[in-house]
């Protein structure tokens, strides 16, 4: 894929995640995939996005920075919500949060087979009131 395609299909799934249409990562992840050095299944990339929807039903991706080498595709984004259920381990407060996360993806044919994300959770914490 070209830089070009590689960002489009960053920016679908973004959009698809904003939409909260957890159903269509079919079309961006690989049925078996490796999040944060652990293999998963798609099914628990989408429980696990489910479950952040279902405690945030407002919550936001914003892409701030994307860069593309190769088959990797790199963003810095800020993320924002304001969590109806307990999240992160905290009861909510009707507290919204805004941080920022990290995530390197690799692609292989048009689809994420490789997915890495590092958050500020204590941030996340410290505004959430914990």
């Amino acid at each position: 894929m070209s830089d070009t395609e590689l960002r489009e299909l960053f920016q679908r799934y973004i959009d698809a995640l904003n939409a909260h249409e957890f159903h269509r990562m079919t079309e961006f992840i690989h049925d078996e995939v490796v999040e944060n050095g652990q293999p998963v299944t798609r099914d628990d990339v989408i429980a696990e996005l489910e479950g952040h929807g279902d405690a945030v039903p407002d919550f936001t991706w914003r892409v701030k920075d994307v860069a593309i080498d190769g088959d990797r595709v790199a963003a810095r984004l800020f993320n924002k919500g304001t969590p109806a259920k307990e999240w992160f381990g905290v009861a909510p407060t009707g507290a919204t949060v805004e941080y920022a996360e990290y995530a390197f993806h690799k692609v292989r044919d048009g689809r994420f087979y490789e997915m890495n994300y590092l958050i500020d959770a204590q941030a996340v914490q410290r505004q959430l009131g914990s």
